[in-house]
């Protein structure tokens, strides 16, 4: 009895997160079909980058390459240990339009990488800002296509979701499942619902014009949240500004992390974040997870025949939605859905390994600093 109530109770979310699903899809557009821009307007690309030599010589490279050519960059090094400092004044050497900062010290109250950012804004001159990821790489014709977008709609921010690239295996049906996740849970498509409150941002691809960034208080309201980028369209969204999301599968490329092994290190730091370093929030979405994610795929075997019929239908529904996103937020294949229970595992040992060690070190260790949880949490009620 027990599982008929909650099979059917699942049966009914992932029926409305489909049909959720294919209206909010459709209105969310893909930036290889918007023009490139008439207007140029000063786009300032602020990139802040801690221990990050390996990649942003590339990136750089492929912002430095676009046909848009009004811009200028501020590239941040935010307390590099490694040869970060040195690859960006040799960048500043090839460029005219990149201005450099390197940050020592840290003030107190402060994330990382939301100082960086707040300090490179504070040098940029642009009517538009574009925060990005030292590790992003760009098509030719992305901040063209985007400024164009941009100005077409009228907008205050635009965010695009990047093509998240991986190479093994597990990898790439574990990434495949976070995005499955963010899609149904944080709905990014009602970013573009003037008359939802809910709002999106992505870290690799932030655009907001200078007067919004202001207006929603900068990095400064914000100093404190791992999750920055999300929080940035959050804002946005409740001071009643115009936001729009948009796919660039080929236009912005990311590989969000190597190994699986780093996929479950670096989420550390903002999935305790998401649930406001809620023990509650954690064991609900434990709950959730397994009975909507996992148990449907064992209980289609039951010799119950109600059971049975209502996990096929769970699975039928959970499969069509799972097929939607990873072609419309992905260039993964949509059989990874065969893997979906084991993915689905795999992120409740994430969600409770995050949760424990933040717990246990009494705060999160990002970028080589800890911060503490009584810091994190007073933010997050702010």
């Amino acid at each position: 009895m027990v599982l008929v109530i909650l099979l059917s109770l699942t049966l009914v979310i992932w029926i409305l997160a489909t049909i959720d699903a294919l209206i909010g899809f459709r209105k969310l557009d893909s930036l290889e079909k918007a023009g490139g821009a008439d207007q140029e307007p000063l786009l300032s690309v602020i990139v802040a980058a801690r221990n990050e030599e390996e990649n942003i010589t590339q990136s750089v490279r492929t912002q430095l390459a676009q046909t848009y050519k009004n811009t200028e960059w501020i590239l941040v090094n935010d307390r590099s240990e490694d040869g970060t400092g040195n690859v960006m004044e040799n960048l500043k050497g090839t460029d005219t339009r990149i201005q450099v900062i390197h940050i020592e010290s840290l003030p107190e109250g402060w994330l990382g990488k939301n100082h960086a950012l707040y300090k490179g804004f504070q040098l940029a001159s642009g009517r538009l800002i574009l925060f990005t990821d030292a590790d992003v790489m760009y098509h030719p014709e992305a901040f063209s296509r985007a400024v164009g977008y941009f100005e077409e709609h009228s907008l205050d921010h635009l965010t695009a979701a990047p093509n998240l690239s991986a190479k093994p295996f597990w990898l790439k049906a574990f990434v495949a499942f976070f995005l499955f996740g963010f899609s149904y849970y944080k709905r990014p498509w009602l970013g573009n619902n003037p008359r939802a409150k809910t709002g999106v941002g992505i870290g690799a691809f932030n655009m907001m014009t200078r007067s919004a960034y202001e207006k929603v208080g900068t990095h400064e309201y914000i100093k404190m949240r791992p999750d920055d980028d999300l929080q940035l369209g959050m804002m946005v969204k409740r001071q009643g500004l115009k936001q729009r999301i948009v796919t660039a599968m080929t236009l912005i490329e990311v590989e969000w992390y190597q190994t699986l092994g780093e996929a479950l290190g670096g989420l550390e730091k903002n999935t305790f974040a998401g649930l406001h370093y809620r023990i509650s929030m954690v064991l609900f979405s434990v709950f959730g997870v397994f009975v909507s994610q996992v148990l449907p795929f064992f209980t289609v075997f039951s010799g119950n025949q109600s059971v049975a019929i209502l996990s096929a239908v769970n699975l039928a529904f959970l499969a069509v939605l799972y097929v939607m996103v990873t072609k419309k937020m992905t260039q993964f294949s949509p059989w990874l859905f065969l893997v979906l229970p084991f993915t689905a595992l795999l992120f409740i040992f994430s969600l409770l390994r995050a949760s424990y060690l933040t717990m246990k070190r009494g705060g999160i260790i990002w970028r080589g600093t800890k911060y503490t949880l009584a810091e994190l949490r007073k933010n997050t009620l702010r």
